[in-house]
């Protein structure tokens, strides 16, 4: 699939789910349905199907410290400008983990083969497995706990949520039992249920979306979607050379980095009760905005 088919595909299923959602046809509980297809089945595959394809190496350091890098530069930003601007806790939370965590995994697999090619997925794998989902169970729990004045999660809790989600299980079985070639059989299985991903994800986020733009939230969207969408993927990018990234690779990180803002991250803050239409506001306007922009990053980089 090419980029231009890709996401006229992705805006099609997109409407699709917006259509169902506005009709009622399918029961609420649908989104979380396909989402725990995606999460438990889909990517487990796609992770069984590139991963193996990397070596424990430096080079898979120099990838994951991409998104640990950006994280760090995206809490100075954040809490620099809620002191400046005044933001209240809940705001703070929610850009905390809207801005560094992307949806690198349900949006970026996919979006990444078609736009790149399956040589630039095993660096996005790393990018996904060992940055973003490492960021998300560490630091975005202890800032949920934090803001939302919840429990923090001891580190043995901590540890034993990142042991058991599928997608690292997976990767820890491609990294170190699985064979460097699937079996025919096996690989066209995984393929077929890797490839499901893209449909079942962005017909969930269509059924979830929401644009509705509260006032009070008008400026701390507008810097989130910036920082997000923009800030971050040139930070990578400016990041590559000197972590000695190039080809695929450098592609692949910069392009995850520029992916719009992760829909799990939000659901942990609105289930802390933190900000929840803020949240739902950068998750609905960034996947639009992104349409536009990731094709940009694309052309950039090439």
């Amino acid at each position: 699939m090419d980029a231009p088919t890709a996401f006229a595909f992705v805006i099609g299923m997109l409407l699709l789910g917006r259509a169902l959602g506005a009709a009622r046809l399918l029961p609420e509980s649908a989104p979380d349905a396909l989402n725990a297809v995606v999460l438990n089945v889909c990517l487990p595959a796609s992770v069984l199907l590139h991963a193996p394809a990397l070596s424990p190496s430096w080079d898979l350091l120099r990838i994951a410290a991409v998104p640990w890098l950006l994280l760090v530069a995206s809490v100075g930003l954040v809490l620099a400008l809620a002191r400046a601007l005044r933001w209240d806790g809940p705001t703070t939370a929610v850009l905390l983990l809207a801005v560094p965590l992307g949806n690198t995994a349900f949006l970026g697999y996919p979006l990444v083969s078609a736009l790149l090619g399956e040589a630039a997925m095993a660096p996005a794998v790393v990018h996904d497995q060992f940055g973003t989902f490492l960021v998300l169970s560490t630091f975005g729990l202890a800032v949920v706990a934090h803001y939302g004045h919840g429990a923090r999660p001891t580190p043995a809790q901590v540890a034993l949520r990142v042991l058991r989600f599928p997608p690292f299980i997976a990767l820890l079985l491609a990294l170190t039992v699985a064979p460097d070639a699937w079996p025919a059989p096996v690989e066209a299985a995984l393929r077929r249920l890797a490839d499901a991903l893209l449909p079942l994800v962005t017909l969930a986020i269509g059924m979830q979306v929401r644009l509705r733009l509260p006032r009070e939230h008008v400026a701390p969207l507008a810097i989130g979607l910036v920082a997000k969408l923009l800030l971050l993927p040139a930070l990578a990018l400016a990041l590559a050379a000197p972590l000695g990234l190039a080809g695929a690779a450098r592609e692949a990180v910069v392009l995850q980095a520029a992916m719009p803002t992760m829909i799990t991250a939000m659901a942990l803050a609105a289930g802390a009760r933190l900000a929840p239409a803020l949240g739902a506001a950068l998750v609905g306007y960034g996947i639009v905005l992104s349409i536009a922009l990731l094709p940009l990053w694309v052309w950039l980089l090439r």
